[in-house]
């Protein structure tokens, strides 16, 4: 576990958020004022270091301890990617929280420019157009380190080519905090 207070709370209630709906006892999360507050996090399932369940919100429009509350059952049961988490996955699945910081926009002037201002490591992404709409969180840079294929896959993720680009695509970045169990 997480030596931040902070951490440690949120991989507890998103543990304890999947392990509700097994049965199981909830851990005891140590009050904390920043539970209380405002927060947008995305909860990712992983298994044997793999993809096991991704959901998550953009903004911040709930009490964070909620916010990763449900997008930890989401992210183990509504994730349309994967079958439902079974209680036997969920032994050996590892939990990793990440606090969004507010989105802001990233007006570019074409693609190049996009991949040229992109930061590798620290932004997250979203991008918008039309009724497309993707996200990648900053810790995706860890499997897409070039910024040319994090693109690219991020449109395709939206429904895009990955070679589409037009004037009226949107982007917006943000940072993130992360919290991983061991």
């Amino acid at each position: 576990m997480s030596t931040d207070p902070l951490g440690s709370a949120l991989l507890v209630i998103a543990r304890n958020a999947i392990a509700k709906h097994f049965g199981g006892a909830a851990q005891a999360v140590d009050p904390l004022p920043e539970l209380d507050q405002a927060g947008a996090s995305f909860v990712t399932l992983t298994r044997g270091g793999r993809l096991r369940g991704c959901i998550g919100s953009l903004e911040a429009q709930r009490p964070l301890a909620r916010d990763v509350a449900e997008n930890a059952f989401a992210a183990a049961f509504r994730d349309p990617r994967f079958a439902p988490l079974g209680e036997q996955e969920f032994a050996d699945a590892r939990v990793e929280v990440s606090l969004l910081t507010p989105a802001e926009p990233f007006p570019v002037t074409s693609e190049a420019d996009a991949l040229a201002r992109l930061r590798p490591g620290i932004d997250g992404l979203i991008l918008t157009y039309a009724r497309h709409r993707a996200t990648f969180l900053p810790q995706v840079w860890e499997s897409l380190a070039d910024p040319r294929e994090f693109l690219a896959e991020l449109k395709q993720k939206a429904g895009l080519p990955a070679d589409f680009w037009h004037e009226e695509l949107a982007l917006a970045r943000y940072g993130a905090k992360k919290w991983k169990e061991k």
